[in-house]
């Protein structure tokens, strides 16, 4: 049948397999058959009663109604909504905080009576202070630059990961106007903190991850007082150096302190080089100069006994003392001299005592002594005029005294 016959959607004709009309129910028939179902669903419907008349313009009242029903079941099926895994749902009454609801499939009253916010407290979100798009050259100095506890300027740039708390998304959405710049404002001013009670060369060199450590805390403490219901996990000092326009000096005055340091080791090292040896040197010459010490007292108190048993020998025999006393200490006197003239009294001639010879010869007999003996060498002579020669002197010295 052509969409143009003035028939279609009326029920006219044969409905069965083989007839003419093939289109679309009609609406009244659809009505009719539903109001018929629905009293003999409640009882209403007698034996023997005729078919309910359908008031004049029932069928386009009743259309109306389906219509309410789906629009009025499409609007009590928006209420479904779905959280994922690692993320919460915030429900509002009226823009009012309602409840919070974790993971699945959930229902709430439609719009406007009720609606929802989800909040993802699964992804990490990220600050960048004092620098953009993950790149530390392009600086943003308003951020960066920091007055430090010596009263130096800085120039940190670091970053920020934080969480939103499992238990405390509403505070996130609600609490805080903009949670993000929040946090941003929160971890300039405790990292502001940190670096003002901080040394330049600490920051610079020495202490990045306890200032790390501190400024987390003190930011996490900031966003609490605040109710953002953030999580801090992580503050990282990207670049920590003077700002470029002092650059090249800071850089003249730390070749200079690396200078003065090389120079105080080396200065360190030689100390502890020369401290020890002096010390030795000093506890050498002190141990020296005790053995001297006792040396000599010890040398003093043998010659004052040597003294007293000779001055008792001296009063047994005062002639022979006096003699030996005389030998040896000319014999002493001798050793220090190489060459001796003699002169006696009722002589003419001057006697020559060659001591450098003998001298010579009585080293050579006491180097000879430690050596094997030599068969071929024939026995010298001089010994025996030596001890003449002494003899000869020795009486003519005794002749001499009176």
């Amino acid at each position: 049948m052509s969409l143009n016959d003035p028939n279609w959607g009326r029920g006219g004709g044969s409905r069965g397999p083989g007839g003419g009309n093939q289109g679309p129910p009609d609406l009244d028939e659809l009505w009719r058959n539903f109001n018929r179902r629905l009293s003999d669903l409640f009882g209403r419907k007698r034996p023997g009663s005729e078919p309910p008349r359908v008031p004049a313009g029932g069928p386009h009242l009743g259309g109306a109604g389906l219509i309410a029903g789906v629009v009025l079941a499409v609007w009590l099926a928006s209420g479904f909504y779905i959280v994922v895994e690692g993320q919460r749902g915030i429900v509002l009454t009226f823009g009012k905080f309602a409840e919070e609801t974790g993971s699945g499939l959930r229902w709430r009253l439609p719009w406007p009576i009720q609606s929802h916010e989800i909040v993802n407290i699964a992804r990490s979100r990220a600050l960048e202070i004092g620098y953009r798009n993950n790149n530390v050259k392009t600086r943003v100095d308003k951020e960066a630059l920091m007055l430090t506890d010596d009263e130096n300027i800085v120039s940190v740039q670091f970053a920020v990961q934080y969480v939103v708390k499992p238990n405390e998304a509403q505070d996130y959405l609600f609490t805080n106007k903009r949670p993000d710049e929040t946090a941003q404002h929160a971890a300039e001013t405790a990292m502001r903190e940190v670096i003002g009670r901080s040394k330049m060369d600490a920051i610079l060199y020495e202490s990045r991850a306890e200032i790390n450590l501190k400024a987390k805390s003190l930011m996490q403490q900031i966003l609490d007082r605040y109710r953002t219901g953030i999580l801090v996990q992580t503050v990282t000092i990207q670049s920590a150096q003077p700002p470029q326009d002092v650059q090249a000096a800071f850089s003249d005055q730390q070749s200079a302190s690396q200078d003065r340091e090389k120079q105080k080791n080396e200065g360190e090292a030689y100390a502890n080089d020369v401290i020890p040896k002096a010390k030795g040197t000093a506890s050498r010459l002190t141990q020296e100069a005790e053995g001297y010490k006792q040396r000599v007292i010890a040398s003093a108190e043998g010659d004052a006994s040597r003294f007293k048993q000779v001055l008792a020998e001296y009063a047994k025999a005062p002639a022979v003392t006096r003699e030996r006393i005389y030998i040896e200490t000319i014999q002493q006197i001798l050793q220090t001299t190489s060459k001796v003239m003699l002169d006696y009294k009722g002589s003419g001639n001057l006697l020559y005592l060659p001591l450098d010879k003998l001298m010579q010869q009585a080293g050579a007999g006491s180097v000879d002594a430690g050596r094997p003996p030599q068969p071929d060498v024939a026995p010298s002579t001089e010994p025996g005029s030596r001890s003449r020669d002494r003899d000869l002197m020795r009486e003519r010295g005794r002749g001499e005294r009176p």
